[in-house]
């Protein structure tokens, strides 16, 4: 690691706002969620029309593949299907991504590491929730290490069926996903922050080994 890698920068967000990083600082925050702050709705209905059907275009996915379902992201990429043309690309980084795939089954530890990655992600923020295993475990729902309802432990916006869920069942997640941000109904980040008392509950419930803040961002 150089000095230019710790150094603070600003950088923009899937929404086109200016954000700044501390490397050295930015990692945890013992702040909490505000829920007024994650809704981002003007007071004008013009404006945050057209900023839904923005954000509606422009869905920047977290590259964190959770589980094998992460192999049907690849296709996705292809020309035949081009993800892209539909304004959906993938980005390395939490702070540049406002869509996170939870590509079927899931860990407890892998949980952990989706929990600090969800949260460090700038509102709005959506989720996807690919295949059986995030919605009742799949072939694994009495496993002792993973988890069986995504939803238990953080917001889900659409779940797409499927094990696993074929490219063009994605796709259709996705206009499912676009339609509710652009009648203004995705607000996952919101509920996460109205409920954050009882995600963390069920968080800490299965996650033995606790030892980050209550809220990463």
């Amino acid at each position: 690691m150089s000095l230019e890698d710790i150094k603070k920068r600003t950088v923009l967000d899937p929404d086109g706002r200016e954000i700044e990083i501390d490397p050295l600082k930015d990692y945890y925050c013992a702040a909490t969620p505000d829920m007024k702050m994650e809704h981002h709705k003007s007071s004008a209905w013009v404006i945050e029309k057209f900023a839904n059907w923005a954000r509606s275009e422009s869905l920047w996915i977290l590259a964190f593949g959770t589980g094998c379902g992460a192999i049907e992201m690849r296709p996705l990429m292809t020309p035949k299907y081009d993800a892209y043309r539909f304004g959906i690309q993938w980005r390395a980084t939490p702070r540049q991504s406002n869509v996170f795939i939870i590509s079927g089954y899931m860990s407890i530890k892998t949980l952990k590491r989706a929990i600090r990655a969800y949260e460090q992600m700038p509102s709005p923020k959506y989720v996807l929730g690919l295949g059986s295993c995030t919605i009742n475990g799949g072939m694994y729902w009495d496993s002792y290490n993973t988890i069986n309802r995504l939803d238990h432990y953080m917001p889900v916006d659409v779940y797409v069926v499927g094990c696993m869920p074929r490219p063009e069942s994605i796709l259709s997640g996705f206009d499912k996903l676009k339609q509710l941000i652009k009648e203004g109904k995705g607000e996952g980040a919101a509920k996460y922050a109205t409920d954050f008392k009882w995600y963390k509950k069920n968080q800490k419930q299965i996650i033995k080994d606790w030892d980050m803040p209550d809220y990463n961002w």
